[in-house]
Parts: C-alpha cells; structure tokens; sequence
C-alpha cells in the first residue's frame, strides 16, 4: 500500500524540491491541491487529514495554522519552518545526533526539520558539548557562507533580475542584530547555556552553504589536539552514511580552499577538522536544499517508513 502524501506549501523553494524528489518513487502517493485552492484552509484541511504524512514548506504562522487543521490523530507532521524546531512534543530531525534523536523521529508524530545554518552548526557544536570536550558555557561564535536560495523566492528573484543591485556582486554579511531566526535551535539543541555569536553571508551562488566554528583548545575539557579532536569527531558519526568526517583535505578540496558550492546537489555533509593543536577550526560543507532542507526532510521520511534513510536521495 502505498502512503498518502500532502505537500502544504508545495510551490515554495524547499516544497518543490521534496516534490521533485518523489518522481520516481513507487511507494508514494501524492495527493495535489489546485492552484487555485492551495490557500484555501477547508482544501488543505481535507488534504491534510486525508494524508498519512504532510509535509508543511511554509512561513512559521501558517505551518502553526495548519497543525491546528490536523483532526485525524493518524497523520503524520514533517514541518520545515522554524515554527516547531524547540517545542514540546516535536522531534528534531536531525538523527545523527544520537539514538534517541533517530528513535524520536521513527516513533513521533510531529517532526521538525532543521535549519540550514543550524543544521551546519549543530553538527559540529553537539558532539563537542555532549562529548564533555567542552563545556556549555564556552564563548561560542561561528560564521556560515550560503548561497542565495536559502533566502527563498524573493531573494532569488532579487539576485537573478537583469537590473540587479551592485552589492549583490560580492559576498554580504546579514543579521547584524545577532537576532537570526534559528539561533533559538541552535542555543536549545546544543544544551548552550547562551546564544553563540553568529554572522551569516550571503554569496552570489544558488545553492551550497558552509558553516565554520573557531575554537581555543586551552579552553577544553579533554581531546587536546587536532588529532584527538579529528579521532573524536571520525568515532561520533562512524557509521552515518550522511555525515563524512574528512581524513585528507588535500583530496576533497580545491586549492587547499572550502566552497561554498562544492556539495550543490548532494544530500549529506562533509565535516573538516583542521588548524593546529592550539586553534580549530571546525567546518560542516553541504548543500542549504539537501541535508540543510529536503534532503533532510525526505531522509525523516524515510525513517518514519522505516525504509533505507537514503531512498530518493543523492548520496
């Protein structure tokens, strides 16, 4: 039998990429709204109580909205927006973190999807806090390079009109109010005791994104050195076929550089642990539409079937 899926916001960058994502799938059913109806709250409601699984690709008030239309207790909540990401009784979907994390999303009924940025930094700050490698109250700040489709449609429009704006040619520094939206994830997820400090850049590139965390090793708790830190992280996600902990930087980047478009495309991240044995410097590289977007809520899919994590998704 096939499951029934309701895409809620389904002509929005990330609903159209999740949709793209089914072409070939013969274990799902989609069920399609018209055009003309796809605002209408009595035909999303009936969609979304028809469906087993919805997923919701909406700014946070209307995903809130449409989790009130849900009174079939069977469906069945994959939400991208920031709505849910740190409420109770919503898993966090981001499995690799640990098994509690995998077994929350294959048991729950509402899951969460990550941020993008946050998705980059969670990876690298958990391990190191749950680890005990350093402690919660640890002045942590870090800095993402992102393409522009992570702004949405408006920003897309913006970068790829023909009259553009000049300051669009070059690289741009934004949430200069420490206020980003998913710094309320990244504090709660991580178990910091405070928001890090975080300056994301927005780069003239459609897609790919890398997020960077520098550290002290004098302010460590334990693993002292690059090498016990890189051994650390390579025994964290062993075994996790989305998270690769690179061993030879020499051979995955070019001119000894990371991009921020390298891993366009692709569904997993790559993690680098490199500097010496007095500074670190931390990077998570992959794609802001795949593991920062639908690729991870498609891989929550998955688990939630109970079918290989990476059905549908390019690894």
């Amino acid at each position: 039998m096939k499951t029934k899926i309701f895409i809620d916001g389904s002509e929005g960058t990330t609903g159209l990429r999740i949709h793209e994502r089914f072409s070939n799938r013969d274990d799902i059913e989609l069920l399609s709204i018209n055009s003309e109806l796809r605002k209408d709250t009595q035909e999303r409601a009936r969609l979304i109580n028809e469906s087993d699984i919805t997923f919701l690709c909406l700014p946070d008030q209307a995903s809130r909205e449409a989790v009130s239309l849900v009174t079939n207790p069977n469906v069945r909540i994959i939400d991208t927006s920031t709505a849910h990401r740190t409420e109770e009784g919503w898993a966090y979907g981001f499995p690799e973190l640990s098994s509690a994390h995998r077994e929350a999303i294959k048991n729950g009924k509402r899951i969460a999807v990550p941020g993008c940025h946050a998705s980059g930094f969670i990876s690298l700050v958990y391990p190191l806090i749950s680890g005990g490698i350093i402690s919660n109250d640890y002045p942590i700040s870090a800095f993402s390079l992102t393409g522009y489709s992570g702004g949405g449609k408006k920003m897309i429009a913006e970068y790829e009109g023909e009259q553009r704006n000049k300051d669009l040619d070059a690289p741009r520094e934004y949430a200069l109010t420490q206020m980003h939206k998913h710094l309320k994830e990244m504090k709660a997820i991580t178990g910091l005791k405070r928001e890090p400090l975080f300056s994301p850049i927005v780069a003239d590139y459609y897609s790919g994104m890398v997020v960077s965390v520098q550290l002290y090793t004098e302010l460590f708790n334990k693993c002292k050195t690059l090498a016990e830190l890189k051994s650390y992280f390579t025994d964290f996600y062993s075994g996790e076929k989305f998270i690769n902990v690179i061993q030879d930087e020499s051979e995955n980047l070019y001119g000894n550089m990371i991009s921020g478009n390298s891993l366009t495309g692709w569904d997993g991240m790559k993690i680098y642990v490199t500097g010496n044995d007095d500074r670190i410097v931390l990077n998570a590289q992959f794609d802001n539409l795949g593991k920062g977007a639908s690729g991870a809520a498609i891989q929550c899919l998955n688990i939630l079937l109970g079918c290989d994590e990476a059905r549908g998704l390019v690894l």
